[in-house]
């Protein structure tokens, strides 16, 4: 597994790695600890599905704990078996990134720059957001990737992502932070937000967050 980077600090974690092993290499890495959903065909989706509990695992050891596998809650959100620890996991093939926090939510998402932002844009976007990101690709990548990270903190899909995700605007860079805001019921949290742009694609994660 070519593990590009892992970032600890204090009972928090994140990783990312590009995929490049076929589907017997990460099952062998696994070890039986869990097998393939079913429901899943597609092979891009099968690795990613496989990597993605690789690099927990990867991540746990790190962290000196035991991965035993994940399991999901009734909104499907992963939960690591035999731990409170949050654990958000993203994926666009073949990159797989993952980020764990024993202490609060945690909300991460990567995305590769493409036209179809663009065409998903007014339907995604607040007119502040879409007035801000211009033509941007970048920009909306990143704006894309925020909202995502912000629906896994919130960890239900009763959400509109024009409206009840906000990001402030900002100042594109190759690294910086955002402002996040989750808007349900006349209630507002504020999220601080972390984005990079690597070369081929863009990620946004949560800073530390008290549990909502």
């Amino acid at each position: 597994m070519p593990l590009e980077k892992i970032v600890s600090d204090a009972g928090r974690a994140w990783a990312l790695w590009r995929i490049s092993e076929d589907e017997t290499s990460l099952i062998t890495q696994l070890g039986g600890i869990e097998n393939i959903a079913p429901s899943i065909s597609h092979p891009n989706k099968r690795l990613e599905w496989l990597a993605g509990r690789l690099l927990v695992m990867n991540v746990f050891s790190s962290m000196s704990l035991k991965f035993q596998g994940l399991t999901k809650d009734q909104h499907g959100k992963p939960f690591p078996i035999g731990y409170d620890h949050h654990v958000s996991l993203s994926h666009s093939f073949p990159y797989v990134a993952t980020l764990i926090d024993k202490q609060g939510p945690a909300g991460i998402d990567l995305e590769q720059p493409k036209e179809k932002l663009f065409r998903v844009a007014s339907r995604v976007l607040h007119p502040m957001e879409l007035s801000d990101a211009g033509k941007d690709l970048q920009k909306h990548c990143i704006y894309w990737c925020a909202k995502e990270a912000l629906i896994k903190i919130h960890g239900q899909k009763n959400l509109t992502l024009a409206e009840n995700l906000r990001i402030d605007p900002f100042h594109l860079a190759e690294e910086g932070d955002v402002r996040g805001r989750i808007i349900v019921s006349d209630r507002e949290t504020i999220i601080p937000l972390h984005y990079f742009v690597f070369a081929n694609f863009v990620m946004v994660l949560n800073e530390r967050i008290s549990p909502l």
